[in-house]
């Protein structure tokens, strides 16, 4: 393993790495997404992200893709990876301390 990589596969598997990404990759998306698709709400695409950031690792990681399994916990998974990049964008916009 490269230990200049900011993410590695088994990284975005685990809780922190994935909802880290998943942070960004809504941040950065988000006004595109908006656009193209406005009824979306933007915690449902967070899900969104989060499950193929989960996939990807975890085939990336190894599993096999054949596996129903695979897919099911990472559907789970995604649901508690985006509340937890929600949680870090409510962080970023209202830091501690910021105010009332």
């Amino acid at each position: 393993m490269d230990s200049a990589q900011l993410f590695t596969w088994e990284a975005l598997s685990a809780m922190g790495g994935a909802s880290l990404l998943t942070f960004f990759v809504v941040q950065y998306t988000k006004t595109l997404v908006d656009r193209l698709a406005p009824r979306l709400p933007t915690d449902l695409f967070a899900v969104l992200v989060a499950f193929a950031i989960l996939t990807l690792a975890q085939l990336a990681n190894g599993a096999d893709g054949r596996d129903w399994r695979v897919y099911g916990l990472a559907f789970a998974n995604a649901f508690l990876v985006a509340a937890a990049a929600g949680q870090i964008s409510n962080k970023a916009i209202h830091p501690p301390g910021s105010g009332p």
